[in-house]
């Protein structure tokens, strides 16, 4: 029998400790790692490589959107699930976008947290219906308040980067130089909570689509 192997974390230690020994009674799983830290969270992904990482999309020293979009840029073999008391239709797209396996409300977590990680864990994603109608709604925006935050300087580069220049050409067309494009670009990832560059560009393709 394969034990699917199991990290879990969330900064309250009442309901990390309930997880833990939910996860624990179940003979398919093994609970390797239960933190309240992000950033340990992630560091034993990489160190520890499970199976599946539960997720509190909400920690103090590092969410677990962000800890997805880091595994989606180091292409980390673990599938992710959000644990979340709330989120927004924005993340809910950022997180499909990073390739989220599944999502579980804290709520429904003591019911539903087992038949999660079955599904994710043989290849079925857990993405209730009631949260992705949110989604979608958002998708159909064309994202344009993330966009909106920009400064006008970020939405020159932003629509530059769209027509394919490179940080050097960006940097010479605005009499900048590329590492003050570099900085630019890592600003407007985070404000428009996008992992990186195609995922920018897409963004602003859809902007442009919901405009006409």
């Amino acid at each position: 029998m394969i034990r699917r192997r199991v990290l879990l974390a969330d900064d309250h230690p009442l309901l990390l400790r309930g997880l833990a020994d939910l996860v624990a009674m179940e003979n398919d799983f093994e609970v390797v790692c239960a933190t309240p830290s992000g950033v340990h969270a992630l560091q034993m992904i990489r160190d520890m490589s499970p199976d599946l990482a539960v997720l509190d999309v909400s920690m103090p020293d590092l969410g677990g959107l962000e800890i997805l979009r880091k595994v989606s840029q180091e292409d980390l073999p673990v599938r992710i699930v959000f644990l979340t008391a709330t989120i927004t239709p924005g993340q809910i797209s950022d997180a499909l976008a990073c390739g989220i396996w599944g999502m579980l409300l804290k709520e429904s977590a003591p019911d539903a947290l087992i038949d999660c990680l079955c599904a994710t864990g043989s290849g079925k994603r857990w993405l209730p219906a009631d949260l992705m109608d949110g989604a979608e709604m958002e998708r159909r925006s064309g994202g344009t308040p993330r966009l909106s935050m920009l400064t006008r300087r970020e939405r020159e580069i932003v629509d530059l980067a769209s027509q394919g220049l490179s940080n050097k050409a960006i940097a010479a067309s605005l009499g900048s130089t590329e590492g003050t494009v570099k900085i630019h670009l890592h600003n407007i990832f985070q404000k428009v909570q996008v992992a990186n560059r195609t995922a920018l560009v897409a963004l602003n393709f859809e902007t442009r689509d919901a405009a006409l």
